[in-house]
């Protein structure tokens, strides 16, 4: 398990003494690490396939390769390098060199903004075989991999504007002694991001870090490798210095394990299933590791007798079917009230119905894609036995919906009857899949959507001002959506209680993840 660390200790860390001239050398770049390729939509690009490791695309020192799979035909797309422990050791190298090189280190706020803000118009030049290649890899709508570009440029510049807002404060104490604070980065970050939202989930951890001054290693999701080397093009072409950023795809048992275990490295940001989000947590206490995790969720949305129907129902649809259901905050679980609960159901149906076409992800007029990969196309339908097993009922879906005899499609499933008990009520499934259930007055409904081990977001609707506010104080989450769902902006703070993960991402708080606040205290004079 702890294979980095043991190599740690033989080493004694003398990366620290390493140039990155010497770094460069020893990592010769591999000219055949591209290919060419052709989207299922016409657009052409050629991708780097390669692990990209102080500024330059390399070889896998282990030979291992990951396949990319196009979910809607499961054939393959290409493959690409898989990072070993010894690849991580490399970029861990590289990083700590970068961090204390004078080309990082020593350079304003307002440049790293302008660095940052350089990149975002990149992406913007590029987004178009961005938005391509995120749909032929993860499978979903082009319309939603047009959302999230629209996200990441957001992100990018957002967190731009801070690069030169960050600083510490005076503190008065006492005559003779003056005492101020210093925001500094807080070193090399691991980043491991999820299969959901590959480019909107690195921007989410890229841009506050890079702001901060922070160096980091970064690893895709072994599932969707592939925009995120696209990316990598336009990091080195804003002019980041060598090793400030650093992308090694690979499999979480071997890169994810090694960063997690890494003693080079100071802080790990993670985003994915909770069961892993534990693991790092355990693995990453070797050396104390400043931690961010951001895991699942089983969201609530409540529904009171007094909200306008048609669009709780509406929001319900988005804050569950959209982007196939594979959202941490989806709010799969609809808690209506008793007296309006057959009216919200068939309005619920109905817009299913209606919204919800499931097919080619490269259709403009598609809302649902296929599942990203067969693995989890067959968790979804091992929880639709389980939920007819329990003796919930199966109101709708949960059947493949193959497009020409191919794919990882699943239709919109619902299932009522439902008891708290349940399998499908208390567990995440990430799929298009939503359970209903009634409730009688207020206090059951805060009872039920705090009935769970998670607690990332929750929604409710109602047109009573006073409940609303009172109800979203008592829901146990992160994020409670007030008349909406999965309605999260990138300028506030998200993140879960209990087991939904630590810490916060986006908006200022974010920020909070990648700095230490270091206090100097000054004599003035006091003589002992």
């Amino acid at each position: 398990m702890f294979r980095s660390l043991a190599r740690a200790s033989r080493s004694s860390w003398t990366h620290h003494s390493l140039n990155q001239n010497s770094l460069s050398r020893f990592m010769s770049t591999m000219a055949d690490l591209k290919v060419n390729l052709t989207a299922p939509n016409g657009k052409k690009f050629t991708l780097p396939t390669g692990l990209f490791i102080n500024n330059e695309f390399v070889k896998s020192s282990s030979g291992t390769k990951i396949s990319s799979i196009n979910p809607t035909n499961e054939q393959e797309i290409c493959s690409v390098e898989a990072a070993s422990p010894d690849d991580i050791d490399k970029a861990v190298a590289v990083a700590r060199a970068a961090l204390n090189h004078p080309s990082w280190r020593d350079i304003s706020g307002t440049e790293r903004g302008r660095l940052l803000y350089k990149l975002a118009d990149l992406i913007e030049r590029e987004r178009d075989i961005l938005e391509t290649i995120e749909t032929w890899d993860n499978g979903k709508p082009l319309s939603g991999s047009r959302g999230d570009l629209n996200e990441v440029i957001n992100v990018i510049r957002y967190y731009a504007g801070y690069a030169d807002k960050i600083h510490g404060e005076t503190i008065p104490t006492r005559s003779g002694k003056f005492v101020y604070t210093l925001r500094q980065p807080i070193g090399v970050c691991a980043q491991i991001i999820p299969w959901n939202y590959p480019l909107g989930m690195a921007s989410w951890k890229l841009g506050p870090a890079l702001a901060c001054g922070c160096t980091i290693i970064l690893k895709p999701a072994e599932q969707t490798p592939l925009s995120i080397l696209y990316l990598a093009n336009l990091v080195r072409e804003a002019g980041f210095p060598p090793g400030v950023v650093n992308i090694t795809n690979g499999y979480g048992r071997e890169a994810g394990q090694a960063l997690a275990s890494h003693l080079g490295i100071d802080k790990i940001a993670f985003t994915g299933s909770t069961a892993t989000g534990k693991h790092i947590m355990k693995t990453a206490s070797v050396n104390m590791k400043n931690i961010t995790l951001e895991t699942g969720g089983k969201s609530p949305l409540i529904v009171f007798e007094d909200a306008d129907i048609e669009q709780a129902a509406k929001w319900a649809h988005n804050g569950i079917m959209s982007n196939q259901g594979q959202i941490c905050t989806a709010t799969s679980r609809l808690l209506v009230q008793d007296t309006v609960y057959d009216k919200f159901v068939s309005e619920f149906k109905e817009v299913i119905k209606t919204t919800s076409k499931v097919g080619d992800p490269f259709e403009e007029s598609t809302f649902q894609g296929p599942q990203v990969t067969k693995t989890q196309y067959e968790r979804i339908l091992g929880f639709v036995e389980s939920g007819k097993t329990e003796g919930a009922t199966l109101m709708t879906g949960g059947v493949p919906c193959p497009l020409n005899g191919k794919g990882y499609f699943i239709a919109p499933t619902i299932f009522t009857n439902v008891k708290s008990n349940m399998k499908i009520y208390q567990e995440e499934v990430f799929g298009p899949f939503v359970v209903i259930a009634p409730f009688k007055a207020e206090e059951e409904a805060i009872a039920m959507a705090n009935e769970t081990s998670y607690g990332l977001g929750a929604a409710l609707h109602t047109q009573n001002l006073e409940r609303a506010h009172r109800v979203a104080s008592h829901i146990e989450a992160g994020m409670v959506f007030v008349n909406s769902s999965n309605d999260s902006d990138f300028r506030a703070p998200f993140g879960g209680m209990k087991q939904s993960g630590i810490g916060r991402e986006c908006g200022e708080a974010g920020l909070n993840a990648y700095l230490e606040t270091k206090a100097v205290h000054v004599n003035l004079g006091v003589k002992l």
